[in-house]
This record gives C-alpha cells, structure tokens and sequence, in this order.
C-alpha cells in the first residue's frame, strides 16, 4: 500500500478512486522523460486503484508501450490530474514484477472495469487478456 496521506486532500480524494468513479475521473496525463531522447513525452493514459495503492497499466494486449519504456528508463514522472481537481504530482513509477501481486491488482483492474457503471469499458473485460500488461506502481513524492 503506498500512503497518499501526504497530500491535499482535494488531491488525495481525487486519486483515491473507487469502481464507482466513472471513466472521466480515471484519465490523467502523465509526463515521463524519453529514454533516447531525454525529452518531456505527456501522454493521456488511465490510472487505476487496487488494494490501496496507484497503479499505471498498459491494458488488454499488453504490446511495448513508449510510456513504459520510459519509466524503466526514468522512473520519476509528473502525475497530471486534470478533470475537476487539477494538480501536477511529482511521482515515482516501479515495475510489478512479483507474480502474486500483479495477478491480484491485475484482477482487481479488470473487476473494476467490469462494473456496469463504466461506460468507457467493452464488456465483458476477460483477466486473461490483461495477463501481459504492463503494470507499474506510482509513488507519489
């Protein structure tokens, strides 16, 4: 679990979604350094919560992600909240490398995707499509 106590707590509630939060309040932008180049890349991407902490994931399919290979690379970012609470959060992002937990938060993603509420998701959302995902755990500065 990665304490958000630390922050606002405009901000804090604004990152400590829940399967109730719907689509708009899930995507953020996120700027990593390019691992080549050395350049500010700013993405839209979604978050998401699972057992109390803050995870990026590259979805369904799993495929290289240039945001992925960066943050191997550089792992500090800026977190950009961006619907309702605006904020820009120095943050750090760690791999999940550990089977027990990626399966855990993996399936606690895909849950939450699968609430009737969410309309941004194709339903039914499948685990095993998530299998190879990237999924990295954000640490907020």
């Amino acid at each position: 679990m990665t304490s958000l106590s630390h922050l606002p707590p405009r901000i804090r509630r604004a990152i400590e979604i829940t399967p109730a939060a719907g689509t708009r309040e899930r995507i953020v932008d996120i700027t990593t350094t390019g691992r080549r180049t050395g350049r500010p890349r700013r993405i839209e991407i979604f978050f998401y919560r699972a057992h109390g902490a803050t995870y990026l994931c590259s979805g369904a399919g799993g495929g290289p992600t240039g945001w992925h290979a960066n943050l191997r690379a550089n792992p500090a970012f800026t977190f950009h909240l961006k619907h309702g609470v605006r904020a820009d959060l120095p943050a750090h992002a760690t791999t999940v490398t550990d089977p027990a937990e990626r399966a855990a938060v993996l399936a606690a993603i895909v849950d939450d995707l699968n609430q009737p509420h969410d309309p941004g998701t194709v339903r039914p959302t499948r685990l095993a499509d998530w299998a190879g995902s990237r999924l990295m755990r954000i640490h907020f500065d």
